[in-house]
């Protein structure tokens, strides 16, 4: 049944648990290794909606999987916005201008999504002729994680620029972030106008905040997106990395479901979320890097853990990871669809 996936969210009976992979269109894939040397750069695989419409197809041709994600990345925007997003080998993201103040911030444009980020728009609608039935998830980073990245021009271990920042300077930050989930709104509301069934918002350093932090700087922006999304049809998911300790926070939003890390037992989310909210999640990702015996052991752990199938969606705790044998994948995908 095509529309598990869908039900799930809207915490209706299905006949089986839903199923599908964070990052599942990726580097663990050969066929996509293999149009990734096609495309020269991972840039050009995200910008060309041929080729990320190819990619996002990979893994449906491959499992039987309950849901497409869109092949993108989190950093369109502020790559829209102006800063240069370059993919180094080695490295991963960086940004060839840096923000250094309350002048910088101002001068970034709010994107057009139609113009700046019209390749995703056309990458959605030549999936959705694609795909049928199957239901296409559309995202975005949240706006603190996107200012993570930006305000330390690339990844980081520990964003101690950005935590700085926080305390030295709260009100710069409040207009970045204020900028920023302005454009993730006209972003994903673009992205339901093009053809997503759902659209899931990534805060995925959400975790090294402080509780006092995390909700001024990361739950109010949410909420602010969420708030805007509330006339769009189509159900919405948080998945906030390193957030059970605010679940209870977290389900207050104008959401249909929430992801989860593999920090917390399913059963204890239920019980704090209640049954309104679907749950997504949480196998740890390492379990796939495993063998098939255990692959199938811990899925059937998570399994049950969470007990009653009624909205719930079986995901990863975080994206799955390039070492990754794809007859693990199989082999979990089996194992979810078959649980009784």
């Amino acid at each position: 049944m095509k529309d598990r996936f869908l039900k799930a969210l809207r915490c209706e009976e299905t006949d089986q648990t839903p199923v599908w992979i964070m990052r599942q269109a990726g580097r663990y894939l050969p066929e996509y290794r293999n149009a990734r040397v096609r495309a020269g750069s991972f840039l050009t695989l995200c910008k060309t909606p041929e080729l990320a419409t190819e990619v996002t197809l990979m893994p449906i041709k491959r499992f039987p999987l309950d849901a497409a994600i869109l092949f993108s990345d989190i950093l369109t925007i502020p790559d829209a916005m102006g800063m240069g997003l370059n993919f180094r080998e080695g490295i991963g993201p960086t940004f060839s201008k840096k923000l250094e103040n309350l002048s910088d911030f101002k001068r970034l444009p709010i994107p057009n999504p139609e113009e700046e980020l019209r390749y995703v728009m056309d990458t959605i609608r030549l999936l959705k002729r694609e795909l049928g039935s199957m239901p296409l998830v559309g995202f975005s980073g949240s706006p603190w994680t996107l200012a993570c990245y930006m305000l330390e021009g690339g990844g980081s271990k520990d964003f101690n620029h950005v935590r700085k920042k926080l305390f030295s300077n709260p009100t710069e930050m409040r207009y970045l972030l204020e900028k920023l989930a302005k454009a993730v709104a006209h972003y994903l509301e673009a992205q339901i106008d093009a053809g997503v069934d759902a659209i899931m918002i990534f805060d995925s350093w959400a975790g090294i905040l402080s509780d006092s932090c995390f909700k001024q700087f990361s739950l109010k922006y949410l909420k602010d997106i969420c708030g805007k999304l509330k006339e769009k049809n189509v159900p919405k998911i948080v998945f906030a990395k390193g957030g059970g300790l605010w679940l209870d926070s977290l389900a207050q939003l104008e959401i249909n479901g929430l992801g989860l890390d593999w920090s917390i037992d399913l059963a204890r989310a239920r019980a704090i979320v209640g049954d309104k909210i679907a749950l997504q999640g949480n196998l740890d990702p390492a379990v796939m890097l495993t063998d098939p015996q255990t692959v199938r052991l811990e899925t059937k752990k998570v399994l049950e853990s969470i007990g009653n199938r009624k909205g719930y969606i079986f995901n990863l705790g975080h994206g799955i990871t390039p070492e990754v044998d794809p007859r693990h994948v199989e082999v979990l995908v089996d194992t979810v669809h078959s649980y009784r």
